[in-house]
């Protein structure tokens, strides 16, 4: 990873974003959204995540993100480590999963070419996390993680997204708390 992409600064918010290997969209069901949903909600009341937006798309996480108490990068290795095994078991397990043969093959393959992998391979390696350094930063991150769901066709406006802080930037409540900024 480029030196470049680094959690430098504790103090400061940070525009992470997560990758499904090879971009697969697996993201597609509530199921394996609520496991992600579910872990970032346990960083925050157990691990120190201060999360300040937000959004889960079918192959891909972007969150803004600081923290009072774990290192950053700990805190998402440990989201990654998790949702990767939990949204795997539950591929296995659901046998309803039209793809699971295919998916399962593919992250198979992938962790078989990472040594740090047990035997699948979920996300890409990486965060690509960014400092925001400014408001103006903070806004066009935050618009870019609201409008994604907009770009991608899903829905007319960003606060009508389930998965997503929009709800709670449009004055209402989302799945997870955040703190506004």
């Amino acid at each position: 990873m480029s030196s470049n992409y680094k959690f430098r600064n504790q103090e400061c918010l940070y525009f992470a974003t997560f990758t499904v290997v090879r971009w697969i969209d697996v993201l597609t069901r509530r199921a394996y959204k609520d496991i992600i949903v579910e872990s970032l909600k346990y960083c925050i009341k157990h691990k120190g995540l201060q999360l300040h937006g937000w959004v889960i798309m079918s192959n891909h996480v972007h969150l803004i993100i600081s923290t009072n108490d774990k290192p950053m990068q700990d805190i998402l290795r440990d989201v990654k480590r998790h949702t990767s095994k939990a949204i795997t078991k539950a591929i296995i397990e659901n046998v309803q999963e039209s793809r699971r043969e295919w998916m399962l093959w593919f992250f198979e393959r992938e962790g078989k070419s990472n040594p740090n992998n047990e035997n699948y391979q979920f996300w890409q390696q990486g965060n690509h996390p960014i400092e925001i350094y400014t408001n103006k930063v903070l806004d066009q991150k935050l618009d870019y993680i609201h409008n994604n769901p907009v770009t991608a066709g899903w829905v007319d406006e960003p606060h009508h997204f389930l998965y997503s802080s929009a709800r709670d930037y449009a004055g209402g409540k989302g799945l997870i708390d955040i703190i506004l900024v």
